[in-house]
């Protein structure tokens, strides 16, 4: 089954937002493609935003991330809850990133990330990895 679209990872929006590596892969998946992000997303980027550069900076960059020509994915239905519960046991992953992957398997999409963690994955789903910070 060939993938439709892409999901979005925190690792790949902060790539984005802070145009480090790979950054323009981002910005053209963007710009051609069909993606989602999981509101996971926007809650990781805000928390982190707001621990490493406070609260005016995380304003800004949720409102940017709500302004991307993206799917919001505000809610989980039962059966990407199982495949998240599935994964997290199995893959030990964070539980934001197992949720994450679920979406994914679920939309039958790619996982654009920047995190080793999903290679945990591998053959299970379609990961594009960019380049990972040395």
């Amino acid at each position: 089954m060939n993938p439709e679209g892409f999901v979005l990872d925190t690792s790949a929006i902060l790539t984005l937002i802070e145009d480090e590596k790979g950054a323009d892969r981002v910005d053209q998946i963007l710009r051609t493609e069909r993606v989602w992000l999981p509101w996971l997303v926007l809650l990781e980027v805000n928390y982190i935003t707001r621990q490493e550069r406070g609260e005016a900076e995380a304003d800004r960059r949720y409102a940017l991330m709500k302004q991307l020509p993206v799917t919001i994915l505000w809610s989980v239905d039962e059966p990407t809850l199982l495949t998240a519960a599935r994964i997290k046991a199995s893959c030990h992953l964070s539980l934001a990133d197992a949720v994450i992957a679920a979406f994914t398997m679920q939309l039958n999409a790619i996982l654009l990330h920047k995190d080793p963690e999903f290679e945990a994955l591998a053959g299970q789903l379609f990961p594009e990895a960019l380049p990972y910070k040395s």
